[in-house]
């Protein structure tokens, strides 16, 4: 089992101490991806204007769409793979069995050549 690590963030202006599983850099790098959000959202007019209590439900909004939209993009990518994988396996008989012709060929006009000697 990995070991915990705590690690200080800042959150909008205000440090937090995470602890978890996950490395630094990975904590890091989730405070940065909320930091960005945040800035997003405050750099809208409208949203200044919302009330303040509504201003997390905003963020968490903001949060799940940006979680279900990289679902449905897996989703999609996955079934783009699985569709390719297919792809490549049907080229993958139709090879054999152009090799087995090519090989049937070959072995008939090589037939037909000792039969003409």
């Amino acid at each position: 089992m990995a070991s915990k690590n705590a690690t200080k963030v800042t959150i909008g202006g205000k440090t937090y101490t995470l602890s978890g599983n996950e490395s630094e850099e990975y904590l890091q790098e989730v405070a940065s991806y909320l930091n960005g959000k945040i800035a997003q959202l405050k750099s809208d007019e409208e949203y200044r204007n919302v009330p303040f209590e509504m201003r997390g439900v905003l963020l968490q909004l903001n949060l799940a769409d940006d979680y279900f939209k990289s679902k449905n993009e897996i989703r999609r990518l996955q079934k783009l793979l699985e569709e390719r994988e297919q792809d490549l396996a049907d080229l993958k008989h139709e090879l054999v069995a152009t090799q087995m012709k090519l090989e049937s060929a070959s072995r008939t006009q090589q037939a037909q050549k000792r039969e003409t000697t």
